[in-house]
């Protein structure tokens, strides 16, 4: 996988991609990570990206030449067009299964921006999508690019140790991932469950889906709404809230 960003602030991203996970599957030839300053693309002597807006108001609008040109010169001769895509508040809300979707693309480009906002010729004219990491406003795109690229390498094959991580990861089932222990088994009078240390694996899996669909019930009730179960989890689900609602009433 190739992935561009497009930034007036390169040098943000330079720590973020030579660390961590993304740093080693860099060096492993998962990934290719590259930041770019679009303003190396700007068509004018003084390198402006940005002017005020048409209709007069407050703020600076990101041109669209320098954008589009930056762009242009990524795409491959030939090759597949890249996935485009714009960081927004204005976008569709991001979340695990659109991370899962771009994992499965050969090359993204990410447009970050600043100011007010977009020529809107940008919008409807270059970009393939729009994402928003959340109902807030930063000042840049730079970080929602970086959690983003994070969530999405992290999926590629070979990126983690255990590739069965990503799999059962927290929304990648469609529930909440399920409690985990590690040594010592009791730790200041607090013990590990019993069935974890069993040793017997279907058992221990049961337990962890239930804990999984309790957890999701007790923090993000609505995936459930998605989620498919068996008929007997079900019950076990309805006895659950039935628990539940006898503890607490209200």
């Amino acid at each position: 996988m190739r992935i561009d960003v497009l930034t007036l602030f390169p040098e943000m991203f330079e720590g973020v991609f030579g660390a961590s996970i993304l740093g080693k599957a860099r060096d492993k030839g998962i990934v290719g990570l590259n930041a770019v300053n679009f303003r190396d693309y700007a068509n004018n002597k003084h390198n402006t990206v940005d002017d005020y807006p048409y209709g007069g108001g407050g703020g600076m609008v990101l041109k669209p030449e320098p954008l589009f040109a930056a762009v242009e010169a990524l795409m491959p001769e030939g090759g597949e067009k890249p996935r485009v895509i714009l960081l927004c508040p204005q976008g569709d809300p991001y979340t695990q299964k659109k991370a899962e979707e771009l994992s499965a693309q050969e090359h993204l480009i990410f447009v970050c921006g600043h100011y007010e906002g977009y020529d809107e010729r940008i919008r409807q004219h270059l970009v393939t999508d729009e994402i928003s990491l959340g109902d807030y406003v930063l000042t840049g795109g730079e970080l929602p690019a970086m959690v983003m690229i994070d969530s999405i390498v992290r999926l590629l094959p070979g990126v983690l140790g255990n590739e069965t991580s990503a799999v059962t990861d927290s929304f990648s089932t469609g529930l909440l991932e399920h409690p985990h222990y590690t040594r010592p088994a009791v730790f200041r009078g607090w013990e590990v469950p019993e069935v974890l240390l069993s040793g017997h694996h279907a058992n221990v899996e049961v337990w962890r889906r239930r804990q999984s669909i309790l957890r999701t019930l007790e923090r993000r009730p609505e995936l459930l709404e998605n989620v498919e179960l068996t008929k007997k989890e079900r019950l076990w689900l309805e006895e659950q809230m039935k628990l539940r609602q006898q503890q607490d009433p209200q």
